[in-house]
């Protein structure tokens, strides 16, 4: 008869069918990429590029042309300048907001903390971490302003104006400018975990 005691189970062996002690620690690696950035952070961050596209096509229907809703004064405004003008107006104010919530992306790339090679004078030189968490900061917290204005009553007073779009128009309207309001949000939330990560390293 054998008197040998039983021997505990090794990690990973035996805890259970189809399960491994390192399932937690997996799970831990697939939620943090190697460089200990979190991946809410980048879904955060993608999610902030695409905060300005439906207004921005909004923009640009608006300046080749496209009926939006307008009336009075505003419409024969608008059709005097687009084509024209306006509509250069209008595709530079959308193309600076996309690459304003492109710059986001920064935050979650290795571009944010070293500056590229093809960038002439400081290509290749490490990113200060405050020199891109201060203006991002910044950012956010105006951005976060002003879509708490709109939602708590600036948006509702253009939209009364009777020249403004009425009726389906404005629902459009409305619909393509309210995701505008989670871009100060999703941008501090990217901002601090950048800085939680770059600024941890300098500890």
């Amino acid at each position: 008869m054998s008197t040998t005691a039983p021997t505990a189970p090794v990690a990973g062996v035996g805890v259970g069918p189809g399960t491994t002690a390192a399932g937690p620690r997996a799970a831990r690696k697939r939620a943090v990429r190697p460089d200990g950035t979190p991946r809410w952070a980048e879904l955060a961050a993608r999610a902030t590029v695409w905060t300005t596209v439906p207004s921005g096509l909004w923009r640009l229907a608006l300046g080749v042309g496209i009926p939006v809703g307008f009336s009075g004064e505003l419409a024969s405004v608008f059709e005097s300048s687009t084509p024209g003008w306006g509509t250069a107006y209008l595709v530079t104010l959308s193309g600076l907001a996309e690459f304003l919530a492109f710059l986001t992306l920064g935050l979650v790339r290795s571009w944010g903390e070293v500056v590229p090679s093809w960038i002439p004078l400081i290509g290749g030189r490490t990113v200060r971490p405050l020199a891109a968490i201060v203006p991002a900061a910044i950012g956010s917290a105006v951005l976060t302003y002003l879509g708490a204005s709109a939602l708590v009553g600036g948006w509702a007073d253009q939209m009364s104006d009777p020249e403004a779009p009425q009726g389906l128009a404005a629902v459009v309207m409305t619909l393509c400018y309210l995701p505008m309001v989670a871009w100060g949000p999703l941008v501090a939330a990217v901002t601090f975990a950048y800085a939680r990560r770059t600024l941890g390293r300098r500890r």
